[in-house]
């Protein structure tokens, strides 16, 4: 990541054109972490370009006190945070006028298919920042101290609710997994 961090001084000096380095070595990740807190891979791609545009008009508020990486996944935080309200208003306003289900993504079907109905049913369960939070330690494998640079958090405070996320997130399984053994029951005794 020094060659990152160099990249970005060099950004920061007028030198425009090393930006490029700085997108090849973040766009994928970034990518992951929105398309896991979206579901929704346009979204996902729109908001990648989204946030890179964002980190590079803001790169000169960067400072070096943290590592880029944090900073720019807190950028991709807010980002999708931001998304994620406008699709509940969004939701809520389309409710009052038509009841139509909304169709699943096929991020929401794979992840289904991946991790087996308990697991996504209760990752969807989540609010966005416990699915942030979820994504950001269990698949992007950051520290609690990185995770919380990104939310704005103190390292213990991201200790503490990821412990309670866990034990949320068993819960959640378990009802899903009862609610699924209850109905295999309801048809076998039919």
């Amino acid at each position: 990541m020094e060659f990152v961090e160099e990249c970005v001084m060099q950004v920061k000096a007028g030198e425009v054109n090393k930006y490029v380095h700085i997108v090849e070595a973040f766009q994928a990740p970034i990518y992951r972490y929105c398309s896991r807190m979206l579901g929704n891979r346009q979204e996902a791609e729109d908001a990648v370009q989204d946030i890179l545009v964002k980190a590079y008009e803001k790169i000169d508020k960067y400072e070096p006190t943290s590592s880029f990486s944090s900073w720019l996944y807190k950028i991709a935080h807010y980002h999708c945070l931001n998304l994620l309200r406008k699709r509940s208003v969004q939701r809520k306003f389309q409710g009052w006028f038509q009841q139509e289900a909304i169709a699943e993504s096929a991020e929401q079907t794979m992840t289904n298919r991946l991790f087996g109905e308990p697991l996504a049913s209760a990752i969807t369960a989540l609010s966005a920042d416990e699915r942030s939070l979820l994504i950001l330690r269990a698949l992007e494998e950051k520290s609690f101290a990185e995770i919380g640079e990104i939310s704005g958090k103190s390292t213990e405070a991201v200790k503490k609710k990821y412990g309670r996320l866990k034990l949320k997130l068993q819960k959640l399984m378990e009802q899903k997994e009862g609610a699924g053994y209850a109905k295999s029951q309801s048809y076998t005794s039919r």
